[in-house]
């Protein structure tokens, strides 16, 4: 499978939006972490909750919007309003109206981890969120923090740049990630259903 399969393919980036001015549309739980998560990385962040109350003014020097409500016409009116302000958009759920697809973030100690099924299922790019976040929990951002400190130390004491890099990569050596998944039990019939099929194509194929 490749990305051509999927009608709404994002490019990942991350976006510096500090004093920079984010607007966050809709009064549900989905707005309020939205514009906790820009306030924390220093965006001027403006809320209207009120979507009755939402003018096309609102968004004339807006660098960033997200709007969550499931609402096909304020979707498309802000894509038509961010094509003329040129502004970014995200329309949570409404990948076709947003030039813009939220990610899940995994945070631990300084590590950021984006996770994004291109806008086909928030679901279980959330589920990737809660395993990954169980897993590197305290005692990885403390790991990350030791690494660091031996970083920090290590520019004082060895002096040759591929020394430091070679003790940095040791030092790092013995980490390791197991990762576990479980698919639901319509996906995993529909695969055995495939299987014989796969099955005899390959003894053909040895036969040939």
């Amino acid at each position: 499978m490749n990305a051509s399969e999927f009608p709404y393919v994002f490019f990942p980036v991350g976006l510096n939006v500090k004093g920079r001015r984010c607007i966050v549309v809709g009064d549900d739980h989905e707005a309020y972490e939205k514009a906790e998560a820009l306030e924390e990385v220093g965006a001027d962040v403006v809320r209207l909750r009120d979507v009755a109350r939402v003018k096309d003014d609102d968004f004339a020097d807006a660098f960033f919007v997200i709007t969550t409500p499931q609402d096909e016409a304020l979707s498309a009116r802000l894509r038509a309003l961010a094509d003329k302000h040129r502004f970014l958009l995200c329309a949570i759920d409404q990948p076709k109206h947003g030039f813009v697809a939220m990610q899940a973030l995994v945070k631990s100690g300084p590590a950021r981890i984006a996770i994004s099924t291109g806008g086909v299922s928030p679901r279980v790019g959330g589920a990737l969120k809660s395993a990954l976040q169980a897993a590197l929990g305290e005692k990885f951002a403390r790991f990350l923090s030791c690494l660091n400190a031996q970083r920090e130390r290590n520019k004082v004491r060895l002096q040759d740049g591929n020394t430091r890099r070679s003790t940095m990569r040791a030092a790092a050596g013995g980490f390791a990630l197991d990762v576990k998944v479980q698919y639901p039990a319509w996906f995993e019939e529909e695969l055995a259903a495939l299987e014989p099929q796969v099955v005899v194509a390959q003894e053909q194929e040895r036969g040939g």
